[in-house]
């Protein structure tokens, strides 16, 4: 299953491979607010206020293969994806990514803003599964309590102050 059809307003996939996350969150409402919130998202915002470099930091296109970086203390995880679908609506906005090789799991992560009247919310989409890596497998369980941690992030990135 893939999260490319982002435009889905109802994403549902069935499938036994890949862990499926969705939550959505209330960031805050008002024309302004929208404008600024798809611009800092297009902006690879979400990433970097949720502690992530991101190199180059291009806007969002399809087809780019950014490397996305978190430090842990000394540690530097690098973290390569392409990003495989964008969305650019009067009520939509958002992009998606997949991992490649080398990512410490394998998967698919979409942001998508959805307008709804004067109110702006983030749809966070999540496929998830073990790195084709041993390395990586070994740890898949602390993984995913960082992906939980970073996932509380993403839902403050870009919430009005």
């Amino acid at each position: 299953m893939s999260l490319t059809k982002i435009r889905q307003t109802h994403w549902a996939p069935t499938t036994s491979q890949f862990r499926v996350w969705k939550r959505r969150h209330y960031l805050g409402s008002g024309d302004a607010f929208w404008n600024e919130a798809a611009e800092l998202l297009l902006r690879w915002e979400i990433k970097t206020r949720s502690g992530f470099s991101v190199t180059p930091a291009d806007p969002v296109q399809i087809g780019t293969r950014p490397r996305l970086s978190a430090r842990l203390g000394p540690i530097i995880i690098d973290e390569p994806i392409e990003v495989v679908d964008t969305l650019r609506s009067a009520t939509r906005v958002g992009y998606a990514y997949a991992t490649r090789p080398g990512h410490p799991v394998r998967g698919e992560e979409a942001f998508i803003l959805v307008r709804s009247a004067q109110h702006v919310f983030l749809e966070i989409r999540s496929l998830t599964a073990p790195s084709d890596r041993i390395g990586w497998r070994i740890l898949y369980p602390l993984l995913l309590v960082a992906q939980k941690i970073t996932r509380w992030r993403y839902g403050r990135a870009l919430a009005a102050k």
